[in-house]
């Protein structure tokens, strides 16, 4: 099968030349820039941002005065490609983006750690949708990126156990891009032409209580049993083996920022809205993490060779990984992911 992507086509293509030209991060950095996308999964990331941590776990290891720039992508498209063309070195983004860009570098970009599987729903506006079976040609559903992102790729296998192992992409045309903030305010209009969103708290939370005749289509938990990593950090291998203290702040800095969301919830909630410019009330964005599976911070994989052998099944991966820490770094492999 040939499979087209909207993460970058041309950066894929030419990923060997590109890691050719990774030489800015030959020696240990002082200055590394992160992604993060806006959604309440990214969570530990914005909680690491407001501390600091990274620096301060960084400085511990021997790297004083690392300065660490955070940047904001609507969805994990541009960020792969800031990846690859060397304008970021740590991207925190979908485990499909991350599994794609495993296999096209030939193992040159793997993950660092998860920070959240928190669940997703796919929500819809359109009263006679009640099920995948209730979609047709022309309703259209919102994902961050067709294709490859977390939710497209949800979606690809909640249409297999349904419809059959061969239907996979039944439902891919029906799929457009839109980050969660702009297919969040597709919903909520009326006339809106996108009719459903498969999206990440807290933009299905707000959907579901605002938005008239919102209701739940699939979750993410009916899809993969036993929970799927969302929010994943990963980088170069390259990176990765000339910033062995770097890689180690940040698996500490991402721990340090899963107890303290734990231990201060409201705390943290109070900094995802200052970072995010979520307008949610704290008191909203408490009860949303009271829900079910909503606290389910942390760096474990979890899922992932799910999603792999998945992505490997209907072509999107070459190379299929024999297990998970295949696709991560050495470093990260006591992390007991599966």
């Amino acid at each position: 099968m040939k499979f087209v992507s909207r993460i970058g086509l041309g950066a894929l293509l030419c990923a060997a030349a590109t890691f050719s030209g990774l030489s800015v991060q030959a020696q240990e950095a002082h200055e590394i820039t992160i992604t993060k996308q806006p959604s309440i999964l990214y969570l530990p990331a914005l909680v690491m941002e407001k501390q600091g941590l990274i620096a301060k776990a960084a400085a511990k290891n021997g790297v004083p005065d690392l300065k660490v720039t955070w940047r904001t992508f609507s969805g994990g498209g541009a960020a792969t490609d800031a990846l690859l063309s060397g304008n970021v070195q740590i991207v925190n983004s979908g485990l499909g983006n991350m599994l794609l860009l495993w296999d096209r570098t030939k193992g040159k970009v793997k993950g660092i750690a998860t920070n959240s599987a928190l669940p997703e729903d796919l929500v819809t506006r359109d009263p006679k949708i009640h099920s995948l079976k209730d979609y047709g040609p022309k309703d259209k559903i919102a994902v961050p990126t067709v294709r490859v992102s977390t939710q497209a790729l949800l979606l690809q296998m909640a249409s297999a156990q349904l419809f059959g192992a061969d239907q996979w992409s039944r439902l891919d045309a029906n799929t457009v891009q839109l980050g969660h903030p702009d297919a969040a305010a597709m919903l909520a209009n009326p006339r809106g032409e996108v009719t459903s969103h498969f999206g990440a708290p807290p933009y299905s939370y707000r959907e579901l209580k605002s938005v008239p005749n919102a209701h739940i289509v699939i979750r993410s938990a009916d899809i993969v049993k036993g929970g799927l990593s969302q929010s994943t950090l990963f980088t170069t291998t390259k990176f990765a083996d000339a910033n062995p203290k770097i890689i180690k702040a940040v698996l500490e800095a991402s721990q340090q920022a899963v107890d303290y969301i734990k231990g201060h919830t409201r705390e943290s909630v109070e900094i995802y809205r200052e970072l995010s410019g979520d307008k949610t009330s704290v008191d909203e964005l408490m009860d949303l993490l009271k829900q079910p599976g909503m606290m389910d911070f942390g760096l474990a994989p979890a899922g992932s060779m799910q999603f792999a052998e998945h992505m490997h099944k209907v072509g999107i991966l070459k190379v299929k990984p024999a297990k998970w820490t295949d696709y991560f770094l050495p470093v990260s492999a006591s992390l007991n992911g599966n």
